[in-house]
């Protein structure tokens, strides 16, 4: 009885993603009559005011009769966002420096403007 308990807590096969202050855990494990279904798990670290950190984790639970329907549905989900906002984070939450595309566009154009001005001021002395 006691193998089959450890057994039962025993990770098979597993991966983990870092991603900034998530990380995802993909756990292969095994039912009592020893099928085997996948958890996922998503831990996220956070920072009390005094300095000290905690993680709140969630867990989701996938058995080998929803494989097909969730990696296609996952897959169609993916390709939307991909393809409706692009590969790039967009959230200043993600990143301090963010710019967005539109931001680094105008003062890309200003930097153009003041650049025109200044060689156009230049040509302006130099004729007279």
């Amino acid at each position: 009885m006691e193998e089959s308990k450890q057994h039962l807590n025993e990770d098979i096969f597993s991966k983990v993603v870092r991603a900034g202050r998530r990380t995802y855990f993909f756990d292969v494990r095994s039912t009592k009559a020893g099928d085997y279904y996948l958890t996922i798990s998503e831990s996220k670290k956070f920072t009390n005011d005094d300095g000290t950190f905690y993680f709140k984790k969630h867990k989701i639970y996938l058995y080998k009769e929803d494989f097909e329907n969730f990696s296609n549905v996952l897959g169609e989900m993916t390709k939307f966002i991909v393809d409706e906002k692009g590969v790039e984070v967009i959230s200043e939450i993600h990143d301090k420096d963010f710019k967005s595309k539109s931001e680094e566009t105008k003062n890309i154009e200003k930097q153009d403007d003041k650049e025109g001005d200044e060689k156009s001021s230049e040509v302006e002395f130099e004729d007279i």
